[in-house]
């Protein structure tokens, strides 16, 4: 149980509190941060497809990452990595599959059928590497039922046709007797899968054709018009959106998608690109990473205006469906656990919560996010090599602000903001609030003084995930060298009072009066 101070348990002021957590901290300055959390003003729902992750077909992420086989020495169920089942269970709320860059060249028939059937078929875009198709759709839903997470399957618009796309959306949601949906239920799948989520195409401004918004919203019309409602599931389409805050590829989209406008979904995408091997950054290069999170948030605003002038409705919903820390590759690292390989440090849990905490404060304005990605990959939750499974610092932010999900998030203000400082978001459902706080210094810490209006606080606990060396990661050498644990704060009515040492966050559960 975390420590939690009372008032009846706690009689301190704000200020004694505060010194009182802090004599146990030693060799950094504070530095005092004032905050208001305003529970009368709600900003939107945290639904929880806004934690959700993204599995492309690239280096180790789904071979030899989710996926081991069912004959693999590693402890598996059916096939799918034990450890990651475990560790993923309940924490993913929806599952992008398979890509990426692999989408718009994927051909979903060849992942269906008996395995030893399948065609074996090469990876045109990350390294020419042989796919034996054993992970297709069936494993796909089979996964995503096992960890609770509902799928979002990205379609081939790039090198595929409009048959294809409607034939995946009969396969795997028409009830019964068609060719189609009997070829399901021979593949062990009797029920429909009811996929909801659909992506027309991935990055068609790139990768998947390298179009211009006005030549791919010509390409959508038409993929669009035969992805219909196969059963009782209505399908939620998403089309491709800009890459970071680019305004002109949104503008010729909607410029030419006429009054037939079959979107649910527009997806933006966003990375923090890294200038350093992940664990050789200077703080110098951490702040500028940093900065990026600002122009984040402008970005889902500035979109999300944008899209109102072609939607005044608001029936568009606007996704993040790609993001996270993207640093360089050490070389000796891919050769042995695969393309985009990197290690997950303190600084790129502090990236994450700066992230999440904008997506939180824009939960208005946001329907999905998919952070790239689940195991191996960029911004992975979990690391894994042979029986090996290691949960990163990344899983742990996402663990700890898991009880942000389906609470109404709430206007909050810092009392001297900077571009690289603290960071918070709060939310609330009834008689709980949950705060995430931020510390993203690595040379200062912070006595944080939060005040609540329209609310009084009863009590609360906290946890802490921090490590002064931002370049200190889980490894398979050191799997629990950062983990969570329980911190102190104070409560005194309509205040809380912690600290926050550098490069710290926290999160913490606090009962209202």
């Amino acid at each position: 149980m975390s420590k939690s101070f009372t008032r009846r348990g706690f009689m301190l002021g704000a200020g004694a509190a505060s010194a009182a957590i802090l004599t146990s901290r030693r060799g950094f300055s504070l530095e005092p941060a004032g905050v208001t959390i305003d529970a009368s003003k709600e900003i939107g729902l945290i639904r929880p497809e806004l934690h959700g992750q993204f599995a492309e077909h690239l280096g180790s992420c789904v071979y030899g990452g989710l996926w081991v086989g069912k004959d693999s020495p590693v402890p598996n169920i059916d096939g799918y990595r034990k450890q990651a089942v475990e560790y993923l269970k309940g924490l993913v709320p929806v599952l992008r599959w398979p890509g990426g860059c692999f989408a718009d060249d994927y051909h979903w028939r060849d992942g269906v059928g008996p395995a030893a059937r399948r065609p074996k078929t090469v990876n045109a875009h990350w390294g020419n590497n042989i796919e034996d198709n054993s992970f297709g759709t069936n494993e796909f839903i089979g996964l995503c039922r096992l960890i609770g997470a509902e799928p979002y399957l990205s379609g081939n618009v790039g090198s595929g046709t409009p048959e294809e796309l409607r034939d995946w959306m009969e396969y795997c949601n028409y009830p019964k007797g068609s060719s189609l949906s009997d070829q399901r239920a021979a593949n062990g799948a009797p029920e429909p899968f009811n996929v909801k989520y659909w992506g027309v195409g991935n990055e068609n401004w790139g990768c998947g054709g390298q179009m211009n918004g006005d030549e791919y919203a010509t390409l959508y019309r038409r993929f669009s018009n035969y992805a219909r409602a196969f059963g009782e599931t209505r399908p939620f389409l998403v089309a491709c959106g800009p890459s970071g805050n680019n305004k002109d590829w949104t503008q010729k989209f909607w410029g030419n998608m006429g009054t037939r406008r079959a979107v649910q979904g527009f997806a933006m995408h966003f990375y923090s690109r890294g200038a350093n091997f992940s664990t050789k950054f200077t703080p110098a290069e951490m702040q500028r990473q940093f900065s990026s999170f600002p122009e984040i948030e402008k970005a889902i605003i500035e979109q999300r205006a944008l899209l109102d002038t072609y939607d005044s409705q608001k029936q568009v919903g606007l996704l993040l469906d790609e993001w996270g820390v993207w640093d360089r590759m050490v070389p000796e690292e891919q050769t042995q656990y695969g393309r985009l390989f990197q290690q997950i440090t303190m600084r790129s849990a502090v990236a994450a919560a700066l992230g999440l905490n904008v997506i939180h404060r824009q939960a208005g304005k946001l329907a999905m996010t998919n952070i790239a990605q689940i195991v191996n990959v960029l911004y992975s939750m979990l690391l894994a090599d042979g029986a090996q499974c290691v949960r990163t610092t990344t899983y742990y932010v996402y663990e700890m602000t898991k009880a942000h999900l389906s609470q109404t998030s709430i206007a909050v203000a810092v009392e001297k903001p900077e571009p690289v400082g603290l960071s918070v978001s709060a939310s609330r459902k009834g008689g709980e609030l949950t705060l995430t706080l931020v510390n993203p210094k690595p040379d200062a810490g912070m006595a944080v003084n939060c005040s609540l209006a329209g609310v009084s606080a009863r009590s609360a606990t906290a946890r802490i995930l921090h490590h002064e060396d931002l370049n200190a990661a889980n490894t398979f050498a050191t799997p629990g060298r950062i983990a969570p644990r329980d911190h102190q704060i104070a409560v005194e009515g309509a205040r809380l009072v912690t600290d926050l040492p550098p490069l710290s966050v926290v999160t913490a559960a606090v009962r209202l009066a």
